[in-house]
């Protein structure tokens, strides 16, 4: 379970910036 609260917290803390990046370069990977 401890793995899993870290990667949370990790999600919690980045995840804005993780996603936004991840949609960017899927959305170029797709031609926009």
């Amino acid at each position: 379970m401890r793995y899993v609260v870290v990667t949370g917290g990790v999600m919690s803390g980045l995840g804005k910036g993780v996603t936004t990046a991840s949609v960017a370069k899927i959305l170029q990977n797709m031609g926009y």
